[in-house]
């Protein structure tokens, strides 16, 4: 921690620096941005004006509902202006611009850009252009970590902790990067047990396994959910990632492997919540949503204190 002028205190790990995955962090700085979600909680009805001077730029070039309109919220809620876009129809890139001249325009009509890509990669590339800072809000199926960073607060809001927990992560875990940001998350904590239930052709990455084989955490592979149900605290389920396949037949394959319903539910353990980084198709039962296994609606409303927090302590001010 430094202090600015005024008394003000910033967390060194966080101000003025790019966000580009889950893994840049530490306990410590989670906790950290956890608190002031807190507090950001306590202002939810108020317009702030602690960004009043900042242009937060909205660069998405792939679709978005919760993370964009979350993350405009937030800026809007400490003060900020924003501006942006979701899509690239409405930018030059359209007319054949290339994504370096892009985020250099961006960067200068901004103080800091938040950026969704369909390329991995795209969002550590555009913080090595851009001189202001860069949050990635998902980069192909690589990194998500601001999705993590609700996740993981959400499960400490239910439980009061992360740690000594059993989570079963369930569906895409091959493209899905929120999936991977979350497991990358778990290991800055204590999981107590971690399964990773796909099918056969949708299972963790090769990089992904070989972390969690590092930080010597104790997980398994599975395909059969009902077998490991009783035993569960969190069942962390996401859509198959029907847009990044390159081949639709493998889509097809995999449609519908995996759906929750209150029958396989019957034996699940006592207090299981059921998460979900939305949206949701038919992976998860209607008849779920207004059940007490439901987290997923919680885990929404939480993405703006989560993000309001976030852009507080890179912008160096005190919620």
């Amino acid at each position: 921690m430094k202090c600015l002028s005024k008394g003000v205190m910033i967390n060194k790990d966080f101000y003025n620096q790019d966000v580009i995955s889950i893994q840049q962090f530490t306990r410590e700085d989670l906790e950290t941005l956890f608190e002031y979600a807190d507090r950001a909680k306590k202002h939810k009805d108020k317009k702030l004006e602690l960004l009043k001077d900042k242009v937060v730029m909205l660069a998405f070039f792939e679709p978005s509902t919760r993370t964009r309109f979350s993350f405009e919220v937030a800026a809007k809620r400490l003060g900020a202006d924003v501006v942006g876009f979701s899509g690239e129809e409405g930018t030059s890139i359209s007319k054949g611009e290339n994504f370096t001249d892009t985020i250099r325009m961006l960067d200068s009509y901004s103080n800091l850009i938040v950026i969704r890509h369909k390329l991995e990669g795209a969002a550590k590339y555009a913080s090595e252009i851009a001189e202001n800072p860069v949050i990635n809000a998902g980069d192909g199926k690589q990194h998500h970590p601001t999705q993590a960073m609700i996740d993981l607060y959400t499960i400490r809001e239910i439980f009061g902790t992360i740690d000594e927990l059993t989570y079963a992560v369930v569906g895409d875990l091959r493209y899905g990067r929120a999936s991977t940001s979350f497991i990358y998350g778990l290991l800055i904590y204590n999981p107590k047990k971690l399964y990773l239930v796909s099918p056969p052709n949708l299972g963790a990455r090769e990089e992904v396994i070989s972390y969690l084989k590092e930080k010597g955490v104790a997980f398994e592979e599975i395909r059969n959910l009902e077998e490991i149900i009783d035993e569960i605290d969190v069942l962390y389920t996401i859509r198959l990632q029907k847009e990044r396949f390159p081949d639709i037949t493998e889509y097809e394959k995999a449609k519908g492997s995996y759906k929750i319903t209150l029958d396989l539910l019957k034996n699940a353990k006592k207090g299981l919540k059921i998460m979900h980084p939305l949206p949701k198709l038919d992976e998860i039962d209607k008849e779920i949503d207004s059940t007490e296994y439901a987290a997923y609606f919680q885990q929404a409303k939480n993405g703006v204190p989560v993000r309001m927090a976030l852009l507080s302590l890179i912008f160096g001010v005190e919620l």
